[in-house]
């Protein structure tokens, strides 16, 4: 457990967990971002954002993130990547997060994991979760040593995690359902020798006994097979990212956090923002909104306000 005690403490690094960072830090709150992957969330996919307030030009989705990134930065905000929260203990005073190498300590937590999440769709994928199928290539890449496993996906964070496993593995297969990859050519994991880049194909089915023993693909050639021992899925779909949670906060019946206007969930200084909150408008700028509002519910927390403070200078 690290011993430091954070004022917030901000699980997720998209535009509404900056946001909550840059107002948090701001205030003079101890702050930190615990952050899967910077290429893991919606905005970093987008292609061209233009109608965000105050923008002089364009920018892609990955430059829009990373100017709010450093404006957090530059307040004091601390920020950990590569980081996979396996759960939390919310109930307390002091909350905890737990990750897979540390427990983060906070008097209040604002959750910003947004909705890409996915229900299992492969046929076998639910049955062999825990028993080779897995989500998160850092948590579990050690247990492949020497095997042959899978990556399914096309995004960054499924390249830049095909390279996780390729430490480990004998083999990894990164299996993209289209023919090109969300990625820069020049990726340095997709250099690496242990890595075979399958493009235009779909997993079907994931068999075998009580491990994972193979997959089967479609693509425009048929059906194939290959023994497999892993599979790592890193497809991304549209339902909030909660599990992690395991029923610590309350949800709507479509999975998303219930708050109030204020960004509160049901539990004392526990705040949520953007779209794990499932906004009727997905938009950078309802987010980044969502997250300001939630940092100074967490300062009104702290500090035992009755009002929220109202801080206009620039």
């Amino acid at each position: 457990m690290t011993e430091t005690v954070y004022d917030v403490l901000i699980i997720g690094g998209g535009p509404a967990g900056q946001s909550a960072a840059l107002y948090a830090a701001r205030a003079k709150m101890k702050t930190i971002i615990l952050d899967k992957s910077k290429t893991a969330g919606a905005l970093a996919y987008a292609s061209l954002i233009e109608n965000y307030p105050g923008l002089e030009k364009p920018l892609t989705g990955k430059e829009l993130l990373e100017v709010m990134h450093k404006q957090a930065l530059s307040f004091g905000a601390e920020y950990r990547e590569d980081v996979q929260v396996i759960g939390v203990m919310l109930g307390k005073e002091l909350k905890q997060v737990f990750t897979m190498d540390a427990t983060y300590q906070g008097k209040t937590v604002i959750i910003a994991t947004g909705s890409m999440g996915r229900k299992a769709a492969i046929k076998g994928e639910e049955e062999f979760l825990g028993r080779g199928v897995s989500y998160c290539a850092i948590c579990d890449a050690a247990f492949f040593k020497g095997k042959t496993v899978c990556v399914l996906g096309n995004s960054e964070e499924a390249v830049k995690d095909a390279g996780v496993l390729a430490r480990f593995a004998e083999t990894v297969y990164l299996i993209s359902p289209t023919q090109k990859l969300k990625a820069e050519e020049d990726h340095p994991a997709l250099a690496i020798s242990n890595i075979k880049v399958l493009t235009g194909k779909t997993v079907a089915e994931i068999s075998g006994g009580d491990l994972v023993e193979k997959i089967r693909m479609k693509g425009a050639d048929g059906e194939s097979e290959l023994a497999m021992d892993g599979v790592f899925v890193y497809l991304s779909g549209s339902r909030p990212i909660v599990d992690f949670l395991q029923g610590a906060v309350e949800l709507s019946e479509e999975g998303c956090i219930i708050t109030n206007a204020a960004m509160a969930t049901n539990l004392p200084g526990v705040f949520a923002a953007g779209d794990v909150v499932c906004t009727e408008a997905r938009q950078v700028i309802v987010a980044s909104a969502q997250g300001a509002l939630a940092a100074l519910s967490a300062e009104k927390h702290i500090y035992g306000r009755k009002k929220t403070k109202v801080d206009w200078h620039g």
